[in-house]
């Protein structure tokens, strides 16, 4: 699988990811009320680190470097 997401790209959804998880988790374990939608946080974190995302092979994006 082909890499579409760059370094910057990467860290800020890995940043964003976590900020959003501990979001979710901030109150312990069990997620009440709307906390569940910090859980969102895993689809940036995963795309960051495997620095692919889906929706930009889609549209035909890539944020990488080219190389020349």
């Amino acid at each position: 699988m082909s890499h579409n997401v760059g370094v910057t790209d990467r860290i800020i959804r890995i940043v964003v990811g976590l900020a959003l998880i501990a979001f979710a988790f901030r109150n312990g374990y069990p997620i009440q009320g709307w906390h569940w939608a910090g859980l969102v946080g895993l689809i940036p974190l995963l795309t960051g680190i495997f620095a692919t995302c889906p929706a930009y092979r889609l549209l035909g994006f890539s944020s990488c470097e080219r190389e020349t």
